[in-house]
């Protein structure tokens, strides 16, 4: 009998902390690790979080998702630096930059960008200029942003319509409407603007020399990324995420007049566009493809922003969605 007394105690004494570790402990984990918080700015890039957020869908997949809105990307990454915020839109210049700069994140998938088509940039001519040709830009002024996804889009643009970056005036201009105002005001002879703000400038006079989304080569891809410990310990809410982004993406290609209010509010869309500007196509989630990434690490390494490049496999996680698209 001792024995067996003894052996219920030794059991009972088990059984306490297993059953303590299920209480308001480990349920206070489980339900952190179903929060996220987004940081994003205001650009179309985003949108499908959005109409997401609209149509309840983070809700319905169980997830708790705070949308962080910044008006600038300096201050969307400096959040993210602190740890302010778990992941955030972006493009692989920025992601590579912000490892370099000591915050160890990665890329989880693309949001834009899977196609040419997808996300278009333009390098445009001021109105009245008698440029209509790549080969006239050399030696002219072009705004850019320095040290960015802009620079590195016009770069690209100019090698493809076979004239050298280093033959043109480059000007950094780093906000966009900034730039378009001296474009339109004959300050620049040329800048490299997304849309919309592209198609607003060609409204206004500007001529389009050349357009991302009208060659064989994919310049741009926007990103969706993640601070590593998120993903190490919110992983089944980032694949939720990704799931409802799908769904959302899906929602918008078949009903997009349902949501062309929450684009026109949430994308900032010009006034003068607001009739006219059409929502872009959003495809489901996957990973950039690896020379894609070398592309961009390349141009990062010949400007000096990277001693050396960083490996695929240390920018992108591969093990949330497939490279075919589809979701794990």
């Amino acid at each position: 009998m001792k024995i067996r007394g003894l052996a219920l105690l030794l059991l009972l004494l088990f059984l306490v902390p297993v059953v303590s570790g299920c209480g308001s402990p480990a349920s206070s984990g489980s339900s952190q690790e179903e929060s996220l918080k987004l940081g994003l700015i205001p650009v179309e890039d985003n949108f499908p979080f959005f109409v997401a957020e609209k149509e309840g869908l983070f809700t319905k997949a169980g997830l708790k998702v705070e949308l962080v809105p910044f008006n600038s990307a300096r201050d969307r990454d400096l959040a993210l630096q602190s740890g302010s915020i778990d992941g955030e839109v972006a493009d692989i210049v920025a992601t590579a930059l912000l490892r370099k700069g000591g915050t160890p994140v990665k890329i989880v998938s693309l949001t834009m960008g899977a196609t040419p088509a997808e996300g278009r940039f333009a390098l445009l001519a001021r109105p009245g200029a008698d440029i209509s040709s790549p080969g006239q830009l050399k030696g002219r002024t072009v705004g850019i942003s320095e040290n960015t996804i802009i620079e590195y889009v016009a770069d690209g643009l100019l090698r493809e319509g076979g004239v050298d970056p280093g033959s043109v005036q480059k000007v950094a201009v780093p906000q966009i409407p900034e730039r378009l105002q001296l474009l339109l005001g004959g300050k620049l002879d040329a800048a490299l603007l997304p849309d919309p703000f592209a198609s607003l400038a060609a409204r206004k006079g500007a001529r389009v020399i050349l357009d991302d989304t009208k060659i064989n080569r994919n310049l741009s891809q926007v990103v969706l990324i993640f601070r590593e410990e998120a993903i190490k310990h919110k992983t089944p809410a980032i694949k939720k995420l990704l799931q409802v982004y799908a769904g959302a993406a899906s929602l918008i290609a078949r009903n997009p007049s349902a949501y062309r209010e929450l684009f026109i509010e949430k994308a900032r869309i010009p006034a003068e566009l607001r009739d006219t500007y059409l929502a872009p196509q959003y495809s489901p989630p996957q990973l950039p493809r690896q020379e894609e990434v070398a592309a961009v690490m390349d141009w990062m390494v010949a400007k000096k922003l990277l001693a050396a490049p960083y490996k695929y496999e240390e920018l992108v996680d591969p093990d949330l969605v497939n490279p075919g698209g589809n979701n794990r």
